[in-house]
């Protein structure tokens, strides 16, 4: 039973602190695990010491074999009677768990085995718990999530799953800074909520005694930098979006949004192809993923898909001529659900989402939507219904989006306008006006071109739901039922 375990443990920690301490504040580490295999064959056998956490003992009487494990990797510990100081000292405080740090000399076992012959051996972290190891229901997904730290204990390709994440947004460093961008950094709280089509967080201030909001998305105070002199930036940073949890949304995640002055969305996804698919072959090593029952192939060139003739393709309406109400009887027989105010921008989406998107299996852009969709991109020259903008899609799914930025104020006045009329008729999602951010635009906001991406594409690139390829997700409190 776990309650005679926990209460052996606790003895086993009184019994050692008797003598030593079970939780130093230092301890002595001459060399990494790694390093001290590495080194077997090659240097003479002098004593060292190493630290790790035990992950096994196996009790032969007058020896003890413990496995001890740091980050590097994994040694052999031999503790010998005659041998090892306080041996029948330690056999009776020692166990799976513990965190210790071993002096001794390396050798190699009968069998073959580098180990480290243990001269003396202290705790450096007495563990009160069983090691997970034999932990039963760690398979379970919600317990995995809610316990991590058990699930990189037990798992090893946990660990290595989010060694490939820190390369994935490494890499997405490395290129942009490359480029020319500065790396900056931006207020999390805001006033206005902008940016996206999000309804947000909220929360009080005590010190200004005002309601602040969490952002949605890191675009307005970026293109602010560009009206203040920056020509290229870029911001790593978490977002947070009050609604619904499934396979690809998370409440609060990370998010890359990168600004270039002078440049059109035209340069922005020569730019973006060509980093995705050196994020592809840095993080998976290859240049094709497995998602679900596809094979992305991401070496490829991609394909440009024109929004409106695609929309028309997979729904048989012609964007340039439907009404509202067209919509939203379409918006209804696909499933989409809408609201009974939604207006068209919404009902475009929304049907988009079901019909269109689905069929999008290899990488492509999607480019030139109505305007209705989008109030932040800038109108195509040729044609003042559509916006130049592209998202990139594969495996039926958004991966990333970008536009040529609306940098008129008045257009962009016109359009907050739209927005807020949407929000008035019930949309929490439609997007408000921004007086700060018009004044910035009556400044001079020079032609640019920006893109975001999320973890949305490290979670496709594994070919997992977003939340097992996230460290700590949300997660319902523990006897809290559902609704």
């Amino acid at each position: 039973m776990l309650e005679d375990i926990l209460a052996e443990r606790a003895r086993k920690r009184e019994r050692y602190e008797r003598e030593a301490d079970s939780y130093p504040a230092r301890v002595v580490r001459d060399v990494h695990i790694a390093e001290a295999l590495g080194s077997f064959g090659r240097k003479k056998k002098s004593s060292l010491t190493l630290v790790g956490r035990v992950t096994s003992l196996r009790d032969q009487g007058k020896i003890v074999f413990a496995n001890c494990a740091d980050e590097s990797g994994a040694i052999q510990l031999v503790l010998a009677h005659g041998v090892t100081k306080r041996f029948a000292f330690l056999k009776q405080t020692l166990d799976v768990g513990d965190f210790v740090e071993a002096k001794g000399i390396p050798t190699t076992t009968k069998r073959g085995t580098k180990s480290l012959a243990v001269a003396a051996l202290r705790i450096a972290v007495k563990s009160m718990r069983p090691f997970p190891v034999h932990w039963y229901g760690l398979e379970d997904v919600e317990t995995r999530l809610r316990k991590r730290y058990l699930d990189l204990l037990v798992h090893p390709e946990t660990k290595e799953l989010f060694l490939k994440k820190e390369r994935f947004w490494s890499t997405i460093r490395r290129e942009l800074i490359a480029e020319g961008f500065h790396e900056v950094e931006t207020g999390v709280l805001e006033a206005v909520p902008g940016g996206a089509d999000a309804e947000p967080f909220v929360t009080h201030l005590n010190a200004l005694d005002a309601d602040f909001y969490l952002r949605i998305s890191l675009e307005l105070p970026l293109k602010r930098l560009l009206v203040g002199g920056f020509e290229k930036v870029f911001e790593i940073g978490r977002v947070f979006r009050n609604e619904g949890i499934d396979r690809e949304h998370l409440q609060d995640y990370t998010q890359m949004e990168c600004y270039a002055a002078y440049w059109d969305y035209e340069r922005m996804m020569r730019f973006t192809e060509a980093l995705y698919k050196q994020v592809v072959k840095e993080t998976t090593g290859g240049t094709t993923t497995k998602f679900g029952k596809e094979t992305l192939k991401w070496n490829a060139k991609w394909k440009r898909v024109d929004y409106f003739d695609a929309f028309k393709k997979a729904t048989g309406l012609d964007l340039a001529k439907a009404t509202e109400k067209e919509l939203r009887l379409k918006a209804v027989r696909v499933g989409a659900k809408p609201e009974p105010n939604a207006k068209k921008g919404r009902l475009i989406d929304l049907i988009y989402k079901k019909t269109v998107r689905p069929k999008l299996t290899q990488p492509c852009f999607l480019v030139d939507p109505p305007v209705e969709v989008e109030p932040l991109a800038k109108r195509l020259s040729h044609d003042r219904t559509r916006v130049a903008r592209f998202q990139i899609v594969a495996g039926g799914t958004e991966l990333g989006k970008g536009f040529s930025e609306l940098n008129d104020p008045v257009d962009q006045r016109a359009r907050f306008k739209e927005q807020e009329k949407a929000r008035a008729a019930g949309d929490r999602e439609a997007q408000r006006m921004d007086e700060d951010f018009i004044e910035a635009l009556e400044y001079g906001m020079p032609p640019a071109a920006g893109f975001g991406l999320s973890e949305r594409l490290f979670a496709i690139l594994m070919d997992k739901p977003i939340r097992e390829t996230t460290l700590f997700p949300l997660m319902r409190p523990e006897g809290k039922k559902h609704d």
